[in-house]
């Protein structure tokens, strides 16, 4: 004959208090709310800050110089090898390639210098999907290649006195070490957002930084590489490092994001940290909460649990039921979460909070880079599956020892309970 089906009775057990497994399928079903809703937050916010990084700087993976790290001087250049563009083109990971020179120079206008940074560009070959800064050219336009001309930050351009038109000279020491100065107009002002970067950066023409440094045409400082996944950073430059070797001319080494900004990094770092503590904290409590429910459950079970052992039921097969109801709790718990999670989630990844709005701040950065002022959320697939996998785990760990406790009942002393 077969026997009893335990996930029948499991269920029919739970609903004998259901207002005592409502409140136990609330606590997970919003517990995984908030997990899946604060990753997803950090998630979305992360990845938004590295790839705003990456168009500021030098992209998710850096081809340069390979002593350029220790001591970025403007001598320590990339050779003009298409070899190496069509080596990181044809990488499946990478979606752009463009180069690049940067460094520091200083502005002079008429009684006024500021020292500055500068990134050289190619406005033909770029755009705001690279070069973020294009998009924060809101007075004037970006050099037209029909004669020389420079972007200033607003601040910077508010230090200098100039304005769009006015002329300025700017100093550099080129490839030989020599000091060189240019003169060129303001065609544009940038406003980003991002203090250090309105008042301290410059955009110039990459053709017209080229011949001031004196490098070879296609020369460049900086190959900028970006990915499909800024998270395939360093598996796209140990690849690329390893093709590098043996490239003839001068040495290069393919640099991932993080070590090219670490402050970003370590931030980021810290954050995704600390939002995984409070989840496991979060995780612990809805395992706390659901082991409370099954051991009173079983408890005040005791009489029927030693009836069933009385009547034949061997130790195993009260355990299983038991575990059998941990099952069912997390079943229509996740289903429970998911239902809580849709709208708020759906909110949130097509709509957005002004959290700086909220606190009244006007903006903020971090290593230079502006934080963005409206928060969504866009979790990673994998980050989803993991959470919902930790719930499960937590509510079957949960009911662990309450069904090993089920299984020692003793017939002889629990059917005298009353």
């Amino acid at each position: 004959m077969a026997g009893p089906n335990l996930f029948a009775l499991a269920g029919r057990n739970l609903w004998r208090h259901r207002r005592r497994t409502l409140l136990t399928l609330s606590s997970i079903a919003f517990g995984t709310m908030f997990a899946w809703l604060f990753t997803g937050l950090g998630d979305a916010n992360w990845r938004e800050m590295i790839d705003l990084a990456a168009r500021l700087g030098g992209g998710h993976v850096t081809l340069q110089h390979s002593e350029y790290l220790e001591s970025p001087t403007l001598s320590r250049s990339v050779p003009a090898s298409d070899h190496l563009r069509r080596l990181a083109t044809e990488d499946p990971d990478v979606a752009r390639v463009v180069s690049r020179i940067s460094g520091q120079m200083i502005l002079a206008s008429a009684g006024r210098s500021q020292g500055a940074g500068f990134i050289a560009f190619d406005a033909a070959t770029e755009d705001v999907g690279t070069l973020s800064l294009i998009e924060a050219v809101d007075e004037g336009h970006l050099p037209n290649g029909e004669g020389p001309g420079i972007v200033l930050g607003g601040k910077l351009a508010e230090q200098l006195r100039v304005q769009l038109g006015h002329k300025v000279v700017y100093t550099v020491t080129d490839k030989h070490g020599e000091i060189v100065q240019e003169a060129t107009r303001v065609t544009g002002l940038m406003h980003t957002g991002a203090p250090s970067v309105d008042a301290g950066l410059a955009l110039l023409p990459l053709d017209d930084m080229r011949r001031s440094l004196g490098y070879d045409p296609g020369e460049a400082g900086q190959i900028a590489i970006f990915l499909i996944d800024q998270r395939d950073a360093d598996v796209v430059a140990a690849r690329l490092g390893a093709s590098l070797t043996g490239t003839q001319g001068e040495p290069v080494s393919a640099i991932p994001w993080h070590t090219l900004q670490p402050e970003l990094a370590g931030f980021i770092a810290l954050k995704v940290g600390g939002t995984w503590v409070m989840e496991v904290i979060i995780m612990l409590l809805v395992a706390a909460g659901i082991f409370n429910t099954i051991f009173v459950s079983v408890m005040e079970r005791m009489r029927e649990f030693g009836i069933l052992r009385a009547i034949g039921w061997s130790p195993g097969q009260l355990g299983r039921l038991v575990m059998a109801e941990s099952v069912w709790l997390a079943i229509f718990g996740i289903l429970g979460g998911l239902l809580v999670t849709a709208w708020p989630y759906g909110y949130l990844h097509t709509v957005g909070v002004n959290l700086m709005g909220v606190a009244g701040v006007d903006n903020a950065e971090i290593a230079g880079v502006a934080l963005t002022s409206m928060m969504r959320v866009d979790i990673y697939p994998e980050n989803a599956l993991l959470i919902g996998a930790a719930a499960v785990v937590a509510t079957l760990l949960a009911g662990v020892y309450p069904a090993w406790k089920a299984g020692r009942v003793d017939p002889a002393e629990t059917i005298r309970l009353i």
